[in-house]
């Protein structure tokens, strides 16, 4: 990212002694073991963290005295897992290097929280002869069961108990293991998070569901899309342990709901950048509500914090209206649900944009589409359809939100010499500014050049210039396809079933494999795309999104399915509908099939093909000989 020169500045301050060890050794510098004078790699410079050493500047929780002034607390002394350790080291960075100073009307802060570590997931799962389960052979409904039947260690009961007595807003129940947001293998959205109202009258029953949650949790460990996620990446589950965070939930209540203004995903590095925005410009996605609309893959507004007046790519307003958010995630305060302890979403609503105008809560986040002059006006002061592209703060600045996401953005990459990616949320009256997560991010520094005129040239299957990544990729000679001749969006589940049998056997012969489709890949809303997880695709390492008619969506960076793309290294194109190089279809045809559905078909190529995508400009191509694809090849 281009490196906001007053926080730069800032991050040089002189820190204490203890932060000044920690963010060398976060940042792979001179003082990092084994290293020398030359900086680390982040992913080097993140294991060298030390939990003792992060634990000793962590409080302790004391039941008999606890503090709310102390944001950060540990219960049990294992392990903090990955997720945790980067908040502890965000939570560092914001008290030692960020410029609150320039933003004296936001308080930018870490929700509080307090982590369970390693250690009590061990001593629950031996309680309880949980490691004896024939994970294989049971659903992750079974497993979560198995969880919720076992009994807690009674030496953290008093603990949990004292939270929900002390702690009367929402709680977010957040996975923290060993591996997640490791550099070389993210396991980014692979566990599960579960939300809880903690409003109910009884300290009993807020205790109980704050259990129930944490095993839920706790039980994600070993559902099936972490085993598949690490089976791909050559680990081992009996290896990953789990730590859980239970951390505030940034927002207020409205009425029977509770939830943050707006939520965000912002990236220093863009792998997807267009026009005059360069990818160390960096990318920013933005919603109502709370964050599950981005990480789930939902239609948010898209911007480069570097232009942040700019709108994302439309035909025109009306085109833009129907391409933004149409609903949000909120927290049920209101009547209890049916107890499902075992379901992610038991205690979230998803509600319309008139429920949050009724809020009183689009006022910063909203503008008006004016159908008569065909435009849309920042506010909502007119009547008329409401268009969730937050001119309000991006382009009239009525909050510094894109300067405050930009400071951050600069502080923490300056500190860890990595571009990286953070969470947020935002509640105003008061404004409030909250950091939910740093990671840092893969970015691949190979020198590929693709010629504009490279793309127009014979041998060419796929080609475009709204490519991501950057490198390119050897060997590869399968490739599965859904067939956009059968296509129909209600069909996309079954395609995801499809694809993952046959991503089980590529991945057990080590096949690479392109994969092409439309829609957004792993958007969980199966009519924007096909809703697939990452362990159902996890031997793909170039993957096609084909635009059709009946599927053409702008893609969204602000996933945890693209956090794990670039870390891997996927190579993942884009081919708008009305793209004047189509896919070659015909071709893939012609290929011969191993196996083929009415939905899928998975050819195999007489020779490797050639896969290569150029990050500095967003090119990239997938090609055979030249002789082995007519340009007449495309699109038919």
């Amino acid at each position: 990212m281009q490196i906001d020169a007053d926080a730069s500045a800032d991050v040089a301050r002189s820190r204490s002694p203890v932060t000044t060890r920690w963010l060398n050794s976060l940042a792979g510098g001179a003082e990092c073991e084994g290293k020398g004078a030359d900086h680390a790699p982040a992913h080097d410079s993140m294991r060298s963290i030390s939990d003792e050493d992060v634990l000793g500047n962590i409080a302790q929780f004391d039941r008999a005295f606890f503090d709310p002034r102390q944001r950060f607390k540990h219960v049990g002394a294992g392990k903090l897992g990955g997720k945790a350790l980067g908040l502890a080291f965000a939570d560092t960075l914001l008290a030692e290097s960020f410029p609150h100073e320039r933003f004296p009307d936001v308080e930018v802060s870490i929700p509080s929280l307090t982590v369970l570590c390693t250690d009590l997931f061990d001593a629950f799962v031996r309680r309880n002869k949980l490691d004896g389960l024939a994970l294989d052979t049971l659903s992750d409904e079974a497993i979560a069961v198995a969880f919720q039947k076992g009994d807690m260690p009674a030496e953290i009961l008093g603990d949990l108990r004292a939270l929900v007595e002390q702690v009367k807003v929402p709680l977010a129940v957040r996975s923290s293991s060993l591996l997640e947001d490791a550099l070389e293998a993210p396991l980014a959205g692979i566990y599960e998070t579960k939300m809880i109202p903690n409003n109910q009258p009884s300290a009993d029953e807020r205790f109980r569901r704050l259990v129930e949650a944490i095993k839920f949790v706790w039980a994600s460990t070993w559902f099936r899309a972490a085993r598949d996620y690490l089976r791909a990446t050559n680990q081992s589950h009996d290896d990953e342990r789990m730590a859980v965070i239970v951390q505030e939930v940034v927002g207020r209540r409205f009425q029977d709901r509770w939830y943050p203004h707006l939520s965000g995903v912002a990236r220093s590095y863009n792998y997807y950048a267009l026009g005059r925005v360069r990818p160390d410009d960096g990318v920013c996605n933005l919603a109502l509500g709370l964050g599950k609309t981005i990480v789930d893959g939902g239609i948010s507004w898209s911007y480069s914090p570097a232009y942040p007046a700019n709108p994302p790519p439309f035909n025109s307003p009306a085109d833009l209206l129907k391409q933004t958010q149409t609903t949000f995630w909120a927290v049920n305060m209101g009547k209890p649900p049916a107890w499902d302890p075992i379901r992610e979403t038991e205690y979230l609503v998803e509600c319309g944009l008139g429920d949050a105008e009724d809020d009183g809560a689009l006022r910063l986040v909203a503008s008006t589409f004016d159908a008569s002059r065909g435009r849309i006006s920042p506010g909502i002061g007119a009547m008329g359809p409401r268009v969730l592209d937050f001119a309000m703060l991006l382009v009239l600045r009525e909050l510094p939100i894109n300067d405050i996401i930009r400071a951050l953005l600069a502080t923490c990459s300056e500190a860890l010499d990595s571009p990286v990616e953070i969470e947020l949320a935002m509640s105003f009256d008061p404004a409030r500014f909250g950091l939910l997560q740093v990671r840092p991010m893969a970015v691949s520094r190979d020198r590929i050049s693709i010629e504009e005129s490279e793309l127009d040239a014979p041998g060419a299957i796929v080609a475009s210039d709204r490519a991501l990544g950057n490198g390119k990729k050897s060997g590869i000679r399968h490739i599965v396809y859904v067939r956009p001749e059968t296509f129909e969006a209600r069909h996309t589940a079954r395609i995801a079933t499809e694809i993952e049998a046959i991503n089980l056997r590529m991945a057990g012969a080590k096949e690479p494999y392109i994969l092409i489709g439309p829609g957004r890949w792993g958007s969980a809303d199966p009519w924007l795309g096909i809703p697939v997880a990452w362990g159902q695709i996890s031997s793909a390492r170039v993957i096609v999104e084909a635009m059709l008619p009946s599927m053409n969506v702008e893609l969204s960076q602000g996933s945890h399915f693209f956090h794990n793309l670039t870390g891997f290294e996927v190579l993942y194109f884009s081919v708008p509908s009305e793209n004047a190089r189509p896919i070659a279809w015909q071709w893939l045809e012609r290929q011969q099939a191993i196996e083929e559905t009415a939905l899928v078909r998975h050819v195999v190529t007489q020779a490797p093909l050639d896969v290569r995508v150029d990050g500095r400009t967003g090119r990239g191509i997938v090609r055979a000989d030249a002789s082995g694809v007519r340009v007449t090849d495309a699109g038919s």
